[in-house]
């Protein structure tokens, strides 16, 4: 299964497609079917991520989650500070930026 990922034009933070919209939380992830490089081309030119490229992921118990140590370090924040890690969506949180 694959997935996609990049970086936010506005914040720079990981972003992973859920299949509509890019989210901060890999559990959002959609697999990604044979439109991938379409989608990749459509949001690059919109300018919204820089660099988005395909990741090797599972489904496991947790959900969706990269194969690769360097993208489940992106997926979930710093080794050295746990105190920093990207927290799991807040479903009462809603759906806002600042």
């Amino acid at each position: 299964m694959n997935i996609l990922t990049g970086n936010d034009l506005k914040t720079g933070d990981v972003v992973w497609w859920t299949g509509e919209a890019w989210s901060r939380h890999v559990s959002d992830a959609a697999e990604m079917g044979e439109n991938a490089p379409d989608v990749m081309a459509r949001e690059i030119a919109a300018r919204t991520v820089s660099d988005c490229y395909l990741v090797d992921a599972e489904r496991t118990a947790e959900g969706i989650l990269p194969v690769h140590i360097k993208e489940k370090i992106r997926a979930t924040g710093p080794t050295v500070r746990p105190d920093l890690k990207l927290a799991p969506p807040d479903p009462a949180a809603g759906n806002w930026v600042i």
